[in-house]
């Protein structure tokens, strides 16, 4: 059997962007032969959920670790919601890859909890926050890419940075002595 010829993981990036324009444009028309084209891909969707999730299930550890460690096969585990890692790890993955690319730029990203189904996530940047929202946005998205079962990502407020008080201004100043000016 010959070997074909296998994509790169930006060639399924580019792929991928491509589906989801086509799919945009097919479910802006109206008619039966878009409702066909959409039902076509729901059911070889589910299909081929079937297969991974049959493959997930014949799996031992560490073929499930080679799986998830593959940037689209983990894609698709997570798209059929049958990813092995519970939603709080893959969110801390998440937050642990942007912050490190964050960092390089002076932003710190923190995960700060996950309740009934919402990220909380601390972000700090430096300099002017004219940037900040498309840095909040694109933590967004790739927190929902490997979570898409949150029902949202919010940024809570940076902590308070501890304020220093010189001690000789909480203790009491002793009153001038008489004839003393």
């Amino acid at each position: 059997m010959a070997d074909t010829l296998r994509l790169t993981d930006d060639d399924v990036e580019q792929r991928l962007a491509h589906l989801d324009e086509l799919l945009e444009r097919v479910e802006t028309v109206a008619g039966p032969a878009a409702d066909a084209a959409l039902a076509a891909v729901r059911g070889l969707t589910e299909i081929y959920g079937e297969a991974l999730a049959r493959i997930r299930d014949l799996a031992d550890p560490e073929l499930a670790e080679r799986l998830t460690g593959d940037q689209l096969l983990d894609h698709l585990l997570v798209l059929h919601r049958l990813h092995p890692d519970p939603v709080e790890q893959r969110v801390a993955a998440a937050v642990e890859h942007a912050a490190e690319a964050l960092r390089r730029r002076g932003t710190t990203l923190e995960l700060v909890g996950i309740d009934e189904g919402v990220a909380a996530v601390r972000l700090s940047t430096k300099g002017c926050g004219g940037s900040a929202s498309g840095v909040e946005e694109a933590v967004r998205d790739a927190l929902l890419a490997a979570a898409p079962e949150l029902l949202d990502v919010r940024r809570v407020p940076d902590e308070p940075a501890a304020a220093f008080v010189p001690l000789e201004t909480l203790l009491p100043t002793a009153a001038p002595a008489a004839g003393t000016t």
